[in-house]
């Protein structure tokens, strides 16, 4: 969580995904609905219609489980139509970084996926030897500050997300074109230096097998629309109680200290 509840006042658009905030986390619906006081949007994406989309700008529905494909959608639209910061891109993600050019994806892929009948039958891994960057004599990252290179993090990236257009979307949520637009439309127009767009996430997008890709896409999407760092912006997990996680980051816990960082 990188923003706190009551930041979440100064948002001009809300999306809430994989959460019902108003029945599940009350308090921090107060800020969300100071910020509909104060003008801003509320989205929701939820296979339910729950108390939480009732209050909403835009309610989107999704089959369950689809998330990564919706956001992924996201990602894609943002890039597609320009409505990403390529300032903050250029400046605070590592989109000119150079990566090794033996590294790639094809056919559902990246490189270096190899069969591995020790865990189990039909199972595979990946030799990650490829997943590099490109480094100077003096071992420091390479990088083109023009994003043009096709070997650049930005080109690949491209790439990787183009194939979530529209149609695809919606035929693998479940979310009609037309209203996955709407949403596409209302929080990109986030991605400007004046603007500050809050994803706030639960439960419902971190309890699956790929949990991790959810919330990585959250992060990517908002780092793309330059939401990182910004007062009403954010990759904002709601929780039930503080030691979920506050624990952790204020050192009560026995094996680490503040940072995530071991016990010395």
């Amino acid at each position: 969580m990188t923003n706190h509840w009551i930041d979440y006042q100064h948002a001009d658009v809300t999306i809430n995904l994989g959460g019902n905030t108003v029945e599940n986390h009350p308090i921090s619906m107060k800020w969300i609905q100071r910020s509909l006081d104060n003008g801003g949007k509320l989205i929701v994406v939820d296979p339910r219609f729950t108390r939480t989309a009732a209050l909403a700008d835009v309610y989107a529905p999704i089959r369950p489980g689809t998330n990564t494909a919706f956001l992924n959608g996201m990602i894609n639209y943002a890039i597609q139509n320009d409505l990403y910061q390529e300032e903050y891109v250029k400046l605070h993600t590592n989109a000119s970084s150079l990566v090794n050019p033996d590294f790639g994806y094809s056919d559902g892929l990246f490189t270096g996926a190899e069969d591995a009948p020790e865990l189990g039958p039909g199972q595979m891994s990946y030799d990650k030897d490829t997943w590099t960057y490109q480094r100077d004599e003096d071992g420091n990252i390479m990088k083109d500050e023009t994003l043009e290179d096709p070997n650049c993090v930005w080109q690949l990236f491209k790439d990787f997300y183009s194939r979530y257009d529209v149609e695809t979307v919606s035929q693998l949520t479940g979310c009609p074109e037309d209203k996955f637009v709407e949403v596409a439309e209302l929080y990109c127009s986030t991605g400007a230096p004046d603007k500050a767009g809050n994803f706030s996430y639960a439960m419902g997008l971190t309890q699956f097998s790929h949990g991790s890709q959810n919330v990585r896409a959250c992060a990517i999407l908002q780092l793309l629309l330059g939401n990182v760092g910004v007062s009403g912006g954010g990759v904002n997990a709601q929780r039930g109680q503080v030691n979920v996680q506050g624990a952790c980051d204020m050192g009560q816990l026995y094996h680490i200290v503040t940072g995530y960082m071991p016990m010395p």
